[in-house]
């Protein structure tokens, strides 16, 4: 087994990795550092992309490119980068190997990564988790990009209904209803949907944990909710991704590890 890891500046993250959903969209490990993201794929050799190790450029960006051979306790190491976490004192978000932490007032999350997706620990989905608690939970929700489901789960655990989640990526949806499942939630909706191609359905609230691009091609398509969760921004991209949904006001920004989420709200109408 081995280990190729795509080292860029943080910078050019958002290039790199546009370019690695094209490469490998089964997924990728990402770990982030002190101005880097390091993406890291897993095979054998004829399984991984032919990238010459050493300097390179991916999406047009400077890369280094490193390659290793995987040590035997590789399936161990890599649960060491799915540790619980307690977001705002009231979800507790944990991957199913750690023990539970039953805390009155907590709404306990168990979130199974799959091999391509996260538990809730990258900052753009914590700081989404954040600013979820920040909303009265009335109404229905909507997750965009919903990954390993951990969203739309937290969303029905805290009340709101009925809950939809989609992902163009199969094994997302798949992922998604298990973990619905394992956590005896009912997720109204779970399916592949193509937001390059289609508005979303409605709902209250939205979720929106995507891409610079993908964000502002979903501008142009949706009908703006009455509140919405932007995440997956570097921090430089959210004046811009906010600018393009003018129709709501920005309520909240959160920043994490050079990651910006965004609480933004429908103005409320002036009295008759």
């Amino acid at each position: 087994m081995i280990r190729l890891s795509i080292r860029a500046d943080a910078a050019d993250a958002e290039a790199v990795l546009a370019e690695l959903i094209d490469l490998t969209p089964e997924g990728f490990e990402q770990v982030d550092g002190d101005g880097w993201v390091e993406y890291a794929l897993y095979g054998t050799p004829g399984e991984l992309p032919s990238l010459e190790e050493g300097p390179a450029e991916v999406g047009g960006a400077r890369v280094v490119v490193r390659g290793e051979e995987v040590p035997d306790d590789w399936a161990e190491r890599w649960k060491r980068f799915h540790t619980p976490l307690l977001v705002g004192g009231r979800l507790y978000v944990r991957p199913p190997w750690e023990e539970p932490a039953v805390r009155p007032g907590v709404h306990e999350l168990v979130i199974d990564p799959g091999q391509a997706f996260g538990t809730g620990t990258h900052p753009t989905t914590r700081l989404c988790l954040e600013l979820l608690l920040d909303i009265e939970p009335n109404g229905s929700f909507a997750d965009l990009g919903c990954g390993s489901g951990v969203l739309a789960i937290a969303a029905a655990k805290l009340g709101f209904a009925p809950v939809t989640a989609l992902d163009s990526d199969r094994e997302a949806v798949e992922a998604a209803v298990r973990n619905a499942r394992d956590n005896g939630v009912a997720l109204d909706r779970v399916e592949r949907y193509d937001l390059r191609r289609a508005a979303p359905p409605p709902a209250d609230v939205m979720a929106a944990n995507l891409m610079r691009p993908l964000l502002l091609q979903v501008a142009q398509l949706i009908e703006p909710p009455n509140t919405l969760i932007l995440s997956g921004l570097l921090d430089h991209e959210a004046d811009e991704v906010a600018a393009a949904f003018a129709t709501l006001t920005e309520r909240r920004r959160l920043s994490l590890k050079g990651w910006t989420a965004l609480l933004l709200e429908r103005a409320a109408s002036p009295p008759a």
